[in-house]
């Protein structure tokens, strides 16, 4: 079995978290499986949420020609298996608050039209992906723009402030899994049991978040999952979706 493998990386990066705006909007840790389907979308020049929203503007959902489905970039890709490293220590990245000013007059109804925004930044981020080799065309296709530099919208880290940065890409082959070894990438926690003992000769972190793991078909709203980055080695002796390359096993989700 093969893998696309890449070094995602940016000077900052906001991956905004819907649930809290009241003094500032804060971001996820990590890039999150939607967010980096997008990213893969733009590269091969799939339509995303705007895109629907214009197809359906003046439309009523009763109506025939009205579009109730996902956007065209999850639609095709919601199916990919990707492993995310964060290459970080402890898997944490450095964060801080941007201040900054919107003043195009409709962003805020405060007098002057000015709209003062605290929002919540990446410093410096880089992740390994590796996305799974299913043999579907768009697979072939997103393989193909990347390993010769092509894509038709130019990738951005959750927003356009955050140009993304694609280093070292490569197609590698998986291996199976290597019992009694941690996962180097992030993992569900319902899916893979640790040892509760400490790794030797290290000192132990173990990071989690709750992350964005997929969008509801619905209303399009995330779903969420809890995600574990670990050095504790994994119990379970079978395991679903998790390869290995290199002699270090990656969870695919």
């Amino acid at each position: 079995m093969k893998a696309l493998r890449f070094i995602l990386s940016g000077k900052t990066a906001c991956f905004r978290k819907p649930d809290v705006n009241v003094f500032a909007y804060f971001t996820y840790n990590n890039i999150h499986k939607p967010a980096l389907l997008g990213m893969l979308g733009a590269i091969i020049g799939l339509g995303g949420h705007n895109q629907l929203s214009n197809k359906n503007r003046g439309l009523k959902k009763a109506s025939s020609s009205y579009d109730d489905g996902f956007p065209e970039f999850y639609g095709k890709l919601k199916e990919l298996k990707i492993a995310i490293t964060p290459l970080a220590p402890n898997g944490y990245f450095s964060k801080k608050i941007q201040t900054f000013n919107n003043s195009v007059g409709y962003a805020s109804f405060e007098q002057g039209g000015n709209l003062i925004v605290r929002e919540q930044w990446l410093e410096n981020p880089v992740w390994q992906i590796l996305i799974l080799d299913d043999e579907s065309e768009v697979f072939q296709k997103i393989s193909e723009y990347f390993l010769n530099g092509k894509s038709v919208f130019i990738p951005y880290l959750g927003k356009n402030d955050h140009p993304a940065k694609i280093d070292d890409v490569r197609i590698i082959e998986l291996l199976p899994f290597i019992k009694e070894q941690k996962v180097s990438s992030l993992f569900e926690e319902n899916k893979l049991q640790i040892v509760k003992s400490p790794p030797r000769g290290e000192l132990s972190y173990y990071f989690k978040e709750v992350s964005p793991i997929r969008l509801n078909e619905q209303h399009h709203f995330y779903e969420y999952a809890n995600l574990i980055f670990t050095n504790h080695k994994i119990e379970n002796e079978n395991v679903e979706d998790v390869l290995s390359c290199e002699g270090n096993n990656y969870a695919f989700i």
